[in-house]
């Protein structure tokens, strides 16, 4: 991978206090210029011993001296996240974990402050949909599996808070009880269901049903456990089919593990992104640089709400972005080593 080379174990390396109040919530001011805030959350990030500081030491980009052009920060494989990211060892409340498959060092991600992670996730999803409208149905086979998974938390963060009593986890290997969906229709909310891909692909191919109007489907990405080779187009055709819906209401959400922060597609099959995380497609040669709009290459991101783990991360994901920042996902650059909440194959 990239970045062969640099030395990331723990060496004697003077730290430096970080320059900000341990507070994360001015990330969510979006009157503030992102880059004053990324650079604000560098800092931050940088004054800890660890992985991140001993990376950006290496390549000689401490946040102090960055240079006043847009050029993004050195972004840290996703991989860091199998180890520790810091030295000095805190316990969190919370930990999540990726699923991962037989053999393979799962992913973690300590959050310290959790509240940071459900703020993210509401004023996410409510900048992009009138969360209020919604009873929120979950299918989530595979995943429910793992208790450390960060879609299982943030799912049941958004079904608790949900006031009509509605929402829930759907049972696993049966179809969508007929009464929930009266419920739905007679509360005048509108549904949305959320699920894995595949777990979603099993549940129209084994009990399709009419989803009452209004309906979305928001799936978020592959089941490795499950996987069949498939287009994102093909999948929302295959669902809007099962579920009586033009395929523009199946809409799509990108996370991982490693991220606090989500980005969703509609049915253009194009992803955004709240305001304080911006995505950028990185050259696989050298990730230090960008990729012009239109070029394939490395999914890098800038997630401000990892402010107590990792914000600059580089990922396996191979991707495409618009001019106005818009980006989708093509698959995966190791496809050996699937992992994360969205490798989907679109075709070329």
């Amino acid at each position: 991978m990239a970045f062969k080379g640099i030395c990331l174990s723990p060496i004697s390396i003077p730290t430096q206090a970080p320059l900000m109040s341990a507070d994360p919530r001015f990330i969510f001011d979006a009157e503030t210029p992102f880059r004053e805030r990324m650079l604000r959350v560098a800092r931050h990030q940088y004054g800890r011993a660890g992985t991140l500081q001993r990376f950006w030491q290496a390549l000689g980009w401490p946040p102090d001296a960055a240079p006043k052009s847009e050029d993004w920060p050195p972004l840290l494989p996703v991989e860091a996240f199998r180890e520790p990211l810091y030295d000095d060892l805190t316990e969190a409340p919370l930990v999540f974990r990726s699923s991962g498959t037989t053999g393979m060092q799962r992913s973690m991600h300590p959050v310290a402050d959790p509240g940071l992670y459900r703020q993210a996730i509401f004023e996410a999803m409510r900048s992009f949909y009138p969360l209020q409208d919604f009873v929120i149905l979950a299918y989530t086979p595979g995943y429910s599996e793992n208790p450390d998974s960060s879609l299982i938390w943030m799912l049941r963060e958004l079904i608790t808070a949900e006031t009509s009593g509605l929402s829930r986890f759907l049972p696993l290997n049966t179809a969508i009880p007929p009464d929930d969906l009266r419920n739905i229709e007679a509360s005048g909310k509108r549904l949305l269901l959320f699920g894995a891909a595949f777990g979603l692909i099993d549940l129209a191919e084994r009990f399709p049903v009419q989803l009452p109007q209004g309906t979305l489907i928001m799936e978020t990405g592959g089941m490795k456990t499950h996987r069949r080779e498939m287009s994102r187009d093909e999948l929302h055709l295959k669902l809007a089919a099962a579920f009586g819906m033009p395929p523009v209401q199946v809409h799509s959400e990108y996370g991982m593990t490693e991220l606090l922060s989500q980005a969703y597609a509609d049915g253009s099959g194009w992803f955004r992104c709240p305001h304080w995380m911006q995505i950028s497609i990185r050259n696989p040669e050298n990730p230090l640089l960008p990729v012009p709009p239109g070029g394939q290459g490395l999914i890098g991101i800038i997630d401000l709400a990892n402010f107590h783990s990792c914000s600059f991360i580089l990922t396996g994901d191979r991707g495409e972005m618009l001019p106005d920042g818009r980006f989708r996902v093509l698959g995966r650059y190791i496809p050996e080593n699937l992992r994360g909440c969205n490798f989907l194959i679109d075709r070329d």
